[in-house]
């Protein structure tokens, strides 16, 4: 069984920053490329980057310059980090990984529970 738990999301001021975990655990073999999303009230669950096992990333525009996708192959873990945050940056936060529970398996697409993140004054 595989788990993706996320982790840092909170309460912010406009302006503010905030850094999110995902830590992946059980039985994993190999995990390829990992990512978050988000999803706001009465929308759509969006990407918002990610990276894959070598180091590549990928942002949607809404948020380049301002967020840091990062991850820790030897911890499974990965990491975001926003700065310069904004009322439209408020959303569940989900943490998605492809992952290869063995060599004889195949990907599998593992979803975590998700992390709210708010930006008011």
């Amino acid at each position: 069984q595989v788990q993706l738990v996320e982790s840092g999301g909170g309460l912010v001021q406009p302006g503010g920053s905030l850094r999110l975990s995902c830590a992946a655990s059980g039985s994993i073999f190999s995990i390829g490329v990992m990512g978050w999303y988000r999803q706001a009230p009465g929308k759509q669950r969006e990407l918002v980057s990610s990276v894959t096992s070598g180091g590549s990333t990928n942002y949607a525009d809404s948020v380049k310059g301002r967020f840091t996708i990062s991850r820790d192959n030897a911890k499974n873990t990965l990491y975001l980090q926003m700065n310069s945050l904004k009322p439209e940056d408020t959303a569940v936060y989900y943490c998605n990984a492809r992952i290869r529970r063995s060599a004889y398996t195949g990907w599998d697409v593992y979803w975590g529970q998700g992390t709210q993140v708010t930006v008011s004054s």
